[in-house]
């Protein structure tokens, strides 16, 4: 008799005890992961950043921005990424009743942790998830380096676009009339 793999799940995450937030768990194709809260410049960085898309997501009212949400792709997959952009059309109908998402963001943002784990992670294994479920855009954050890596969905998988750093203008084509210099993002 084979024993089968244990596989985590939504539920699982659900049952464990609060750490007064101290750790993010995540599932990602039934594999949990853990992590430490971040670091302060690593809060900056995403703080700064949801400011900017919030603040342009008020004038556009065509979507909202969330800071560290609850995205339940599957019972397998569920995550907490530092960021997400969401339209208001998939919005509408896209929030349990525990407040996650369960809808895919059309742009889900990760900024680096220190440590080669935490950057495979975001790097590889959510990069992979993130194209599986259709994310149109996912921008990787590095307060170390001051960049912005843009990938796009492209044939059904998430591709490096761009790098940007220092002055270059953090734009995408999902959020029009949305552009701030990647340097002001890590002030």
């Amino acid at each position: 008799m084979v024993a089968k793999a244990l596989r985590w799940t939504t539920r699982d995450l659900e049952a464990m005890p609060d750490d007064g937030g101290w750790k993010r768990h995540e599932v990602i194709d039934g594999e949990l992961y853990v992590t430490r809260a971040p670091h302060i410049r690593h809060q900056g960085a995403g703080g700064n950043l949801h400011v900017e898309l919030e603040l342009w997501s008020r004038q556009t009212k065509i979507g909202k921005s969330f800071q560290a949400p609850g995205v339940i792709f599957s019972p397998y997959d569920a995550v907490i990424p530092d960021i997400v952009w969401v339209s208001q059309a998939r919005l509408a109908n896209g929030v349990d009743a525990a407040g996650h998402l369960t809808v895919t963001p059309e742009l889900m943002i990760e900024v680096l942790s220190p440590g080669e784990l935490n950057q495979q992670r975001d790097r590889e294994v959510k990069l992979k998830l993130y194209s599986r479920y259709g994310v149109q855009e996912y921008w990787i954050v590095s307060w170390q380096h001051q960049s912005v890596e843009i990938y796009r969905l492209l044939e059904a998988q998430l591709q490096l676009f761009c790098t940007l750093m220092g002055e270059d203008p953090l734009t995408s084509s999902l959020l029009p009339g949305f552009s701030v210099p990647v340097g002001q993002i890590f002030e």
